[in-house]
């Protein structure tokens, strides 16, 4: 596996910048999940590690060596689409050969079989090995295509939203899978999402990017826990952070324009009075929307609480983040 390395990365179309002076480094053998809104760059610094597209500015390293002039073969990635782009004439277990067939390969027959058989069984798709891929699910179909890219066992891993089109169930299914594959083997992962719970739960490390620039890098604890703009903050976490006038729980630090409260930052039982909305009963949580002053927040309390419309609870914020009018954290 390699380390990759973006360093001033700079993408136009047009009048359109993909990407800004993007620069990060993604350590060899990191699950490295790229977060951001649709229109954040995240696909397009996907495709300048590829070698599908180039940078207008900037170098991409893989394994500490230039690849600027390489093509995407030669850089010795595999990628993931959100589609699955298989072979549809071809069945399973053609279609997870066929990477190993190429002639830059040359894989002997034997160690074929042992990979297909290999990444099969990884991803519960065995029995399935001699169907053709137009007979699948879509869930079996985009195992398949995982698993095409994992026999290869390239430098890199790149996947762009290989989950994003699958049902609710599967996509935890398959999170689980994947991060366990990965971790088997040791893979560089580099893996694009707009969806917060993926990032938490399969990221060694989360860039989060909006408009083209990279906001924040470091572990998914770590930019939760400490973001350093608003919009990094409102990237992770569930329900979204509160965000409301810095000065709307008393005095605020200088320049703060806007408080920003996790669920897990607003006190319960002391404080000023807030008005339940609504009360959001989903299994494991249980979700408060309430009125304080005339502004709307959500927090979390205990799933089994006989709270209702109308009733009152006291609030006050514990270690909140501020923010200021441009949206960088003061405090």
């Amino acid at each position: 596996m390699a380390e990759v390395s973006l360093s001033g990365i700079t993408r136009r179309f047009g009048d359109t910048l993909a990407l800004d002076d993007v620069s990060l480094t993604v350590p060899d053998g990191a699950f490295v999940v790229l977060l951001g809104p649709t229109g954040a760059g995240k696909t397009t610094a996907l495709r300048m590690v590829s070698g599908l597209d180039r940078p207008d500015a900037g170098e991409v390293h893989i394994g500490g060596r230039p690849v600027g002039g390489l093509t995407p073969a030669q850089r010795d990635v595999a990628m993931v689409f959100q589609q699955y782009s298989l072979y549809p004439h071809l069945t399973v277990r053609e279609n997870l050969e066929f990477p190993l067939k190429s002639p830059l390969l040359r894989t002997p027959r034997a160690e074929i079989d042992r990979k297909v058989a290999e990444v099969a069984g990884m991803l519960q798709i065995a029995h399935k090995l001699d169907n053709r891929a137009t007979n699948l699910s879509g869930g079996e179909m985009q195992r398949v295509s995982i698993g095409r890219a994992l026999v290869r066992r390239p430098s890199v891993y790149l996947m762009d939203e290989p989950l994003s089109s699958l049902d609710a169930k599967l996509r935890a299914d398959l999170r689980v899978e994947l991060k366990k594959i990965q971790a088997d083997f040791g893979a560089t992962l580099i893996y694009v999402t707009h969806d917060q719970v993926e990032a938490m739960t399969m990221a060694t490390h989360v860039g989060v990017l909006d408009q083209g620039r990279l906001l924040q890098f470091g572990a998914p604890r770590e930019v939760y826990e400490n973001p350093v703009s608003i919009q990094a903050a409102a990237r992770l976490g569930q329900p979204r952070i509160n965000l409301l006038p810095a000065d709307l729980f008393g005095d605020a630090p200088p320049r703060a324009a806007t408080i920003g409260l996790r669920p897990e930052q607003i006190e319960q039982g002391a404080g000023a009075d807030s008005t339940v909305v609504r009360v959001e009963r989903l299994g494991d949580q249980t979700r408060l929307h309430l009125i304080y002053r005339d502004h709307a927040l959500v927090t979390v309390t205990d799933p089994h609480t006989p709270l209702g419309p109308g009733d009152l609870v006291p609030i006050r914020p514990r270690q909140p983040f501020y923010f200021d009018a441009a949206g960088a954290r003061v405090a």
